[in-house]
């Protein structure tokens, strides 16, 4: 992803963004092309460099199964508005200017590993179940559920790991708009 210098976020906006997101787009190429899932996932940042993506996908969904060519692709979308040219001062002084958007992403580049592993998988489950139950005034536990039904719910997905050997961090904060001082 092309990330203009003065675009580029810092790694402390990205791991923020990691921490507190849910879901995000895996993609990965394949001998029979392009695949992409929308994918929970929890950000453990212990792992490598730049931490790793932990998630699952369901098990019928061959994307899991198949040869991954190169690295995987987890786009981390988070918030995104259009922003007027209307609301730019510089937009009575001199007209030189257009819309855009602001957005925050962040690409995140690594070897996809698949959890074919029902202990780890339930692991994983109650570690996004716990984050997101963290804040109700009664949190649900996977332990709330008949134990042979999570053991079936289980072994219809499999864990996925990516331990990320790069990320392209990337907020917009409508920084092509000058300063109503500005000449342009």
């Amino acid at each position: 992803m092309y990330v203009p210098a003065h675009f580029a976020a810092q790694d402390t906006e990205v791991r923020e963004l990691l921490t507190h997101h849910g879901a995000a787009d895996l993609v990965t190429a394949a001998a029979s092309g392009l695949t992409a899932t929308l994918i929970p996932f929890v950000y453990d940042p212990t792992v490598g460099k730049h931490g790793a993506l932990l998630g699952h996908l369901a098990r019928n969904n061959d994307q899991w199964r198949q040869q991954v060519i190169g690295d995987a692709l987890v786009i981390v979308r988070g918030p995104d508005a259009y922003v007027s040219p209307s609301w730019y001062a510089s937009t009575a002084d001199h007209g030189r200017v257009v819309p855009t958007w602001n957005y925050v992403t962040a690409h995140v580049y690594g070897q996809l590993v698949i959890h074919d592993d029902p202990e780890w998988v339930d692991a994983l489950v109650r570690r996004l179940t716990d984050r997101h139950e963290a804040d109700s005034p009664r949190p649900w536990s996977v332990d709330d559920a008949p134990a042979s039904f999570i053991a079936g719910q289980l072994r219809a997905i499999v864990g996925s790991s990516w331990s990320s050997a790069a990320w392209m961090p990337r907020p917009s904060s409508a920084k092509t708009a000058r300063p109503p001082t500005s000449t342009g």
